[in-house]
């Protein structure tokens, strides 16, 4: 019994301590409140986790195509937010929120449903907007003389960037891209209206090299199977060029650089990445 006695008080005393330490966390606001929950501590672990602040990332250029940070599945996001730039990183679903691309000339050996992009229509607020107030079709009655676009403080204070449209080096305006009836068009080479998400249509009119390796998968980005016949995600390409602005302001040239990621940490044991500058086969 002696053997036991030493055992039996060690025991006893910890079992005080815990509960005592229970006690004093069931007085917490925040663990009283988890335990009285409707469905207790896992329903009140959800709603901690739906009073989380929404994360908004961008995929290829701020405000053309941000995706909000969801769960799609039990630990699964749809998307994983750079912290360093607010991009996107990784995709739990690269075709969340798509629809099948529309069919463009060159690319009619492509299966339906095989490429697909991400609808932007709904996100420009200005469209709707537009095509019903001032360019339904009706009004304004003629159109200007030239090619000079009228400044219009409206159309300023709607959209800044326009008072210093850079695309064409002065060559082009509004309506070599825009329909002359249907604002929330784009135009063709033969002036017939397309659908605001086929701007690869609109931009290879001058652009013909650039669409021509968009096509091939050497130009732009896509996510998905890489696999053969695997479904795709097509970026087109406002959404990674403002068209308004292609040329960046002062730099005159191409389109908004990233800030990049930091380099990844190096395994245990490597001092440096030097080899990574020798290349494997001798030249």
């Amino acid at each position: 019994m002696k053997n036991l006695a030493l055992p039996a008080l060690i025991l006893a005393v910890c079992g005080g301590v815990l509960f005592s330490v229970v006690a004093q966390d069931t007085t917490r606001p925040e663990v009283a409140a988890s335990a009285a929950a409707p469905g207790g501590p896992a329903a009140a672990t959800e709603t901690a986790a739906a009073a989380v602040k929404e994360e908004v990332c961008f995929e290829s250029r701020k405000g053309a195509s941000e995706v909000t940070r969801r769960e799609i599945a039990p630990g699964l996001t749809n998307v994983r937010c750079s912290p360093t730039t607010g991009a996107a990183l990784w995709y739990g679903d690269p075709f969340d929120g798509t629809v099948p691309m529309a069919r463009m000339a060159g690319l009619e050996g492509i299966a339906e449903g095989q490429a697909v992009v991400r609808p932007r229509a709904d996100k420009l607020n200005l469209l709707s907007a537009c095509t019903t107030a001032c360019h339904n079709g009706v009004t304004p009655p003629t159109l200007p003389k030239d090619k000079r676009p009228t400044p219009i403080p409206t159309m300023e204070g709607m959209m800044p960037e326009l008072k210093d449209f850079k695309h064409g080096r002065g060559a082009i305006w509004c309506l070599d891209c825009h329909h002359t009836k249907e604002r929330n068009k784009l135009v063709n080479h033969y002036g017939d209206p397309i659908d605001i998400e086929q701007s690869p249509v609109l931009c290879g009119k001058c652009h013909g090299d650039k669409l021509r390796d968009w096509r091939d998968g050497i130009h732009g980005k896509r996510i998905g199977q890489y696999v053969s016949g695997g479904k795709q995600r097509w970026f087109t390409c406002v959404e990674c060029h403002n068209p308004h602005d292609v040329q960046q302001g002062e730099r005159n040239r191409g389109f908004a650089q990233l800030l990049p990621e930091p380099p990844p940490q190096l395994p245990f044991g490597m001092t440096d990445a030097r080899h990574e500058k020798l290349h494997p086969i001798a030249h």
